[in-house]
């Protein structure tokens, strides 16, 4: 096939449209090496002044009739994410967004294909080159002549409507690989409207320039119009020949679309011949290119499915990291972080009571017992902490021996039970037996706790209870004090 789209000339660099064209001319052994070697370094790598969303979709489509489909995805996917379809603008955009329509229709989303295509069209218009336009007018007409062959009362109006879009393209198109397309594609609206001989002249002239180009594509559109115009004129045995070159051609070129609708008007047409030879062979192209779709499909599917279980990993890692950053690895309890995560400003103002301890003579147990039996002391106070508060209330190691208890709100007296708690956690530790973690010592683990409560900002009641802490502290250790002359909250604003 020879170069005749100055239009893909400027879009995609010449190695994309080599492949291209041997797809086009029906050689798909050749375009499949020639794509192998084009996407050697990365099916995803654009280099030089490319606009990569362009380059990216014309290679997922390339992927797609090379039977290359989670490549296709792959590409489609990354091309449609560089595309901003918010604020489209520029002649690659809009050839960007035409060929995105068409590999939504090829998979058979036409909805969403009619809208981008639609909007490729507008996109086009307002930046005013004419080949661009062109081209993506002939991929709209073409949207309207499905929707006419696939509906019923309205197909007349869909057929008008596609016939002025490919006499617009027309009239902007210049000699070449566009121009004859919407010259093929437009003789199956006049077709269909009745208008048969200017439907045959403009699908010979089709035919003749794209066999002249060895366009294949063009070409079994053209043979399958005349097909069409051939059974319109009861010359039946000539609509047989002409749509089994088209079936045959667009096996040729790979394309499954074409070739499903290709085989299904030739087996109506032999039916009307009464040829069941013919009919069984046009109904076995049919059923293999069904065939090819399904398997389309079931491998889109499995990669969709396939994402989305990487996604949902990937999320609960992140989530897991989040939470793993929250924790004291050793206690299992929240650290630092996770109690200011927990206390955003919106939690910080009801009535609420904050305990702070530490444990006792912490560094002697360290000295003589070692400091696994002091991590082992720390996990134990860890563990009495969870069985004495409630399932809501915040417990966290803050740091070294320093414990962190932040009470809930609680009904319905919310202002008695934090110096209870405390004292029972107190009690607690110091009836503990505590020899499985430090042995036989005459001065075993306790704790002395400082308490302090709301309503305030999570600042000044950790510095009020921490307050206490030192008063139990200085007071005789293996106590509760508790802060009761606090500053008044900050003044809302």
């Amino acid at each position: 096939m020879r170069e005749n789209d100055p239009l893909m000339a400027g879009l995609v660099p010449e190695p994309d449209r080599h492949v291209r064209m041997l797809l086009e001319s029906g050689r798909p052994n050749a375009a499949g090496l020639a794509f192998r070697r084009l996407i050697a370094d990365g099916a995803n790598h654009v280099d030089g002044p490319w606009d990569s969303s362009v380059v990216l979709v014309h290679r997922a489509y390339l992927a797609w009739r090379l039977d290359r489909i989670p490549l296709a995805l792959d590409l489609v996917a990354e091309g449609w994410t560089v595309l901003d379809v918010d604020r489209p603008q520029g002649g690659s955009d809009a050839q960007a967004m035409g060929m995105l329509g068409d590999l939504l229709q090829a998979v058979g989303h036409h909805d969403a294909a009619r809208e981008l295509i639609t909007q490729s069209v507008q996109v086009a218009r307002r930046c005013g080159e004419p080949e661009v336009l062109a081209h993506c007018l002939e991929r709209e007409a073409n949207c309207w002549q499905l929707r006419a062959m696939e509906a019923n009362g309205t197909a007349n109006e869909c057929f008008r409507m596609a016939l002025e879009l490919f006499d617009e393209a027309l009239s902007l198109a210049s000699p070449g690989q566009v121009r004859n397309r919407v010259q093929a594609g437009s003789a199956r609206a006049l077709a269909a409207l009745g208008h048969v001989a200017e439907a045959e002249s403009r699908a010979v002239q089709a035919l003749t320039a794209s066999e002249e180009a060895e366009d294949r594509y063009t070409s079994a559109i053209a043979n399958w119009v005349l097909a069409e115009i051939r059974r319109h004129q009861h010359r039946l045995a000539e609509a047989r020949t002409f749509a089994s070159r088209a079936v045959e051609t667009a096996e040729w070129i790979r394309d499954t679309r074409l070739r499903m609708r290709f085989s299904l008007a030739l087996t109506t047409i032999c039916r009307e011949l009464d040829d069941p030879v013919g009919e069984a062979a046009a109904l076995r192209s049919l059923v293999g290119a069904s065939r090819t779709t399904m398997r389309v499909l079931q491998v889109g599917l499995g990669q969709a499915l396939e994402q989305r279980r990487v996604a949902i990993q990937a999320q609960r890692q992140e989530s897991a990291a989040q939470q793993d950053a929250c924790r004291d690895p050793l206690t299992g309890l929240l650290n630092r972080r996770g109690v200011e995560h927990r206390t955003s400003a919106a939690d910080q103002v009801a009535v609420r009571w904050l305990v702070v301890m530490d444990i006792d003579n912490f560094k002697e147990i360290n000295d003589a017992a070692g400091h696994t039996a002091g991590d082992a002391v720390l996990q134990e106070v860890a563990r009495l902490l969870r069985r004495e508060c409630r399932s809501d209330d915040l417990v966290c190691r803050w740091a070294g021996d320093e414990f962190v208890v932040l009470l809930a709100d609680r009904e319905p007296d919310p202002g008695s039970d934090g110096p209870e708690l405390a004292e029972r956690i107190r009690a607690a530790v110091e009836t503990h037996d505590w020899t499985p973690q430090v042995g036989p010592r005459p001065r075993p683990p306790t704790i002395s706790v400082g308490v302090a409560v709301g309503p305030t900002h999570f600042d000044p009641l950790f510095a009020a209870a921490d307050r206490a802490l030192y008063r139990a502290k200085h007071a005789g250790r293996n106590r509760v004090e508790v802060e009761s002359n606090q500053a008044p909250p900050p003044a809302q604003t």
